[in-house]
């Protein structure tokens, strides 16, 4: 393994921490998240289907900007 993928590894480790943290503590801030229009949600007697489609595709343009930014700084 070289020392940019551990390097890596150890980024990923502690943005998962941070990102565990501020949940833990600022949760009920973010109570809105799951619960977007287009989140598809099904409940029934004995059966729950969940299926967050506008936050995944929230989160997943979030995260592309924020690794897009993150190489423009990179050079």
């Amino acid at each position: 393994m070289s020392t940019s993928t551990a390097k890596a590894i150890i980024f990923f480790g502690l943005a998962l921490t941070a990102v565990g943290v501020l949940i833990y503590f600022f949760g009920e801030k973010f109570r809105w998240l799951g619960r977007l229009p287009g989140d598809i949600r099904v409940q029934r007697e004995g059966f729950r289907f969940y299926f967050p489609v506008t936050t995944m595709i929230l989160l997943s343009m979030a995260a592309s900007a924020l690794l897009w930014l993150i190489r423009r700084m990179k050079g």
